[in-house]
């Protein structure tokens, strides 16, 4: 299970590095704020990222 935990974790961390360095190059400290929010994806990889690192890959509840 520690092993399949940090897989997550480090897919969510390569997820945030990429967002956080589109955000830096945009000049941006939120994705709120850009123009290219809908349908940016980059946002959407991240997104789908934090949920599949809070559900372990399981469909349904997460693990808090």
């Amino acid at each position: 299970m520690a092993e399949t935990n940090n897989v997550y974790e480090a897919k969510l961390e390569e997820a945030k590095k990429e967002l956080q360095e589109c955000q830096t190059s945009k000049a941006l400290e939120s994705c709120l704020k850009c123009p290219s929010l809908i349908g940016c994806p980059i946002r959407t990889a991240y997104v789908r990222t934090v949920y599949e690192s809070m559900s372990k890959g399981e469909t349904g509840g997460f693990d808090f």
